[in-house]
């Protein structure tokens, strides 16, 4: 019997093992890795339980923008949006197959029930037995001015961003051409063959040109570099003379910095008259005799090169740091290697109507709960003084008087005043001039809304047509209207 103990032992050792490591493995998979494993986009359980109820809506206006459809199959429930073309850039989409992006993405377990904010709701659900339910998340969009947006650009390509300077509230959010994210919301044959319909498209439908696009801004970013040049003393006084020959050619080269229109009066003219007439000559020897640095650091203070969330996140414009004194020249006047998004270049505008104050954009006012109780708020949040109040005043001055007697007529409006600048940015060869305007208008309560628009003008457009006045002014006019109610 004796001489059996050995190997008895060792299989019970062997055996004794094998049990701990299927314990160890399986405490392991249990509580290590239940998170990932429960949710692994290929556990079709999580995926049935995801869709097993109606999901919370997006507010606009006081209005669900968004729904719920039963589908017959076990996924039980898809989303449903209303105007989702007008709205795409700012819900995103909710797809039982592809996912979720933008506010339905950011706010996906809220809207889904399965935020840990609702975990009274939903035990108190469960007792009750009530099926899970979502919240619901409320934006600061104004259904008018989305419309206006939405609506003044079209069948054309092209961006429109309105701010509330005062708080940074995102009023207006539209990109076209746009998409409806209902057509892939479900999982069948057709919302797949619809998906990849729009993928293949190649007008892009699905690009958010408000947020995540980037583009030379053109001379809009000529506000900026006003604000640069009487922030730093290199001007004090915007209807006096500059030092601005015309021609003007740029440091370290042989090339001359064209006016757009050659008889335009931008020898020496103020920074005012050069406003007025949008002057390269002026505007890009002003930066250059700044400099990079001084003219990055302005930059920065209005929201370039920083990401911005709102709380979708939008791409970085840039203000390029290794530049020479004629590339300065350019990116002054808005063109080389300066690139913005329609936020960026609202935001500009909004900082400039707000005495100066730039306020973080936003558009979620609140997340509220299945019974509609606040569970979060936002709290308006200034990102920087971009400049003093008193050269934002220089600075409105100038662009109420380009409103008036300059290239921004187009957004004039009866009994307010309206400030604003159009810009016509260069691509390169091959590529049609991008048409820009921003503007805000005045009440005696401050500015109420600033409003940036971006036209991508295709062939049909003569490029004697491509005018910021022309092709974007009259989008940016609507907008201001009916955030104004007029």
């Amino acid at each position: 019997m004796t001489g059996m103990n050995k190997p008895v032992r060792h299989i019970a050792v062997f055996t004794g093992v094998l049990v701990l490591s299927l314990l160890v493995r399986a405490t392991w998979v249990q509580f290590v890795r239940s998170e990932e494993l429960s949710s692994h986009e290929k556990n079709r359980r999580v995926a049935i339980a995801s869709f097993s109820q109606p999901r919370g809506n997006i507010i606009v206006g006081g209005r669900p923008i968004t729904g719920s459809a039963e589908t017959g199959g076990d996924l039980k429930y898809k989303r449903t949006f209303t105007d989702g073309k007008m709205y795409a850039p700012v819900t995103g989409f909710s797809s039982q197959s592809y996912g979720s992006t933008f506010l339905e993405g950011v706010n996906n377990k809220l809207l889904s029930g399965t935020d840990d904010r609702l975990f009274l709701q939903r035990t108190t659900d469960m007792l009750t037995g009530k099926q899970r339910r979502g919240g619901d998340v409320v934006t600061t969009i104004d259904p008018k001015a989305q419309k206006a947006a939405y609506e003044g650009l079209g069948d054309r390509t092209g961006a429109v961003v309105a701010l509330d300077p005062r708080t940074g509230k995102i009023l207006a959010l539209a990109s076209t051409p746009s998409y409806d994210p209902s057509v892939f919301a479900g999982s069948s044959t057709k919302d797949q063959a619809a998906w990849k319909a729009l993928e293949s498209d190649k007008s892009k439908p699905m690009n958010n040109r408000a947020l995540r696009e980037t583009y030379p801004p053109g001379s809009t970013f000529k506000i900026v570099t006003a604000a640069a040049a009487l922030e730093n003393g290199l001007y004090t006084d915007v209807d006096a003379a500059t030092d601005s020959p015309d021609p003007w050619i740029m440091p370290g080269t042989v090339t001359k910095l064209p006016n757009q229109n050659p008889n335009a009066p931008c020898r020496n003219a103020s920074l005012n008259v050069a406003m007025q007439n949008s002057c390269n000559t002026v505007y890009g020897k002003v930066s250059s005799d700044l400099g990079r640095d001084t003219m990055r650091a302005t930059a920065e203070k209005f929201g370039f090169n920083d990401e911005v969330l709102t709380p979708v996140r939008a791409s970085k414009s840039v203000f390029p740091k290794d530049i020479n004194k004629s590339q300065t020249a350019m990116a002054g006047i808005g063109q080389g290697s300066l690139t913005a998004t329609p936020l960026q270049v609202a935001m500009m505008t909004a900082a400039i109507a707000n005495d100066g104050k730039l306020m973080k954009p936003y558009m979620v006012e609140e997340l509220r709960d299945p019974d509609l109780k606040t569970i979060e708020k936002h709290r308006p949040e200034q990102l920087s003084q971009a400049t003093s109040p008193d050269v934002a005043k220089k600075v409105q001055k100038m662009m109420e008087d380009t409103a008036t007697k300059g290239t921004g007529k187009a957004a004039l409006i009866d009994g307010v005043t309206v400030g604003g600048k159009t810009g016509t940015a260069e691509r390169g060869k091959d590529q049609k001039n991008l048409a820009w305007f921003i503007s805000y208008a005045k009440t005696d309560d401050g500015s109420p809304v600033a409003v940036a628009v971006m036209v991508d003008p295709d062939d049909s457009v003569p490029d004697d047509e491509i005018s910021g006045g022309k092709l974007a002014g009259p989008i940016a006019k609507k907008v201001m209207q009916a955030v104004l109610g007029r």
